[in-house]
């Protein structure tokens, strides 16, 4: 059964582009142009992914993304000409799996849409037999290997494992860590990340969990068949 990509872009030959180079790939695709007619769209209809440009007539496509976040979890590809790292962070934190900036290649668009869609289908039991981790006890193991972190080492790698995929940037990460609001510099958040991996190497050195997003923070991920 084909897997369905709403494309939501305001530009009808970029639309255009993406449709033909998606089909070609092998999906099926849908595709609107006004931010308004999204969420009743989505709510009917139930796509694979969405590839959400962020500038639209009627509503943007941050604030789609927030509201398709309160009812649905389907993946959602954030397409916006804006660089800025602010659009960036706050399009990531309102739940989206990825972002692409403008200018790009049509071959990129459907490399991501394969990530993404591969990583959101991953099958539960096939992660857990990489990474375990036991929230009560701090106990985690990779491979079946112990992994020997502080508590602090074990809940950043909690918080980056649960949403595989999603860039957090060092504040959310400071936020999340430290819920007491004591005063910590971002750096500490790279000297946590540096020990980390230099623990998971010690387990499986051919195992990369947490990767760097250069100018945004981190997140995890991992090929499951490494």
């Amino acid at each position: 059964m084909e897997q369905t990509i709403l494309i939501v872009e305001d530009e009808q030959r970029l639309a255009e582009l993406h449709r033909d180079y998606l089909q070609q790939s092998g999906y099926a695709t849908e595709w609107l142009a006004d931010g308004a007619e999204v969420i009743a769209w989505v709510k009917e209809s139930s796509p694979d992914l969405i590839l959400l440009d962020l500038m639209l007539p009627n509503k943007d496509g941050l604030e789609i993304c927030k509201e398709i976040r309160s009812f649905s979890t389907v993946p959602i590809i954030m397409v916006t000409a804006r660089v800025e790292e602010i659009d960036r962070l706050l399009g990531l934190e309102l739940g989206a799996d990825d972002y692409i900036c403008k200018p790009f290649s049509p071959r990129e668009v459907v490399a991501r849409v394969k990530t993404v869609l591969r990583r959101s289908s991953a099958h539960p039991q096939e992660k857990a037999e990489l990474l375990f981790l036991d929230e009560e006890s701090y106990l985690a193991t990779l491979k079946g290997k112990k992994l020997d972190l502080t508590a602090v080492e074990f809940k950043l790698l909690s918080i980056l494992a649960q949403r595989p995929g999603r860039i957090y940037s060092r504040d959310q990460l400071m936020d999340l860590l430290y819920s007491d609001q004591r005063v910590v510099c971002d750096r500490t958040i790279d000297s946590h990340v540096k020990k980390l991996r230099k623990k998971i190497a010690a387990v499986a050195t051919d195992v990369e969990l947490v990767h760097s997003v250069y100018g945004v923070g981190y997140k995890y991920e991992t090929d499951l068949s490494a």
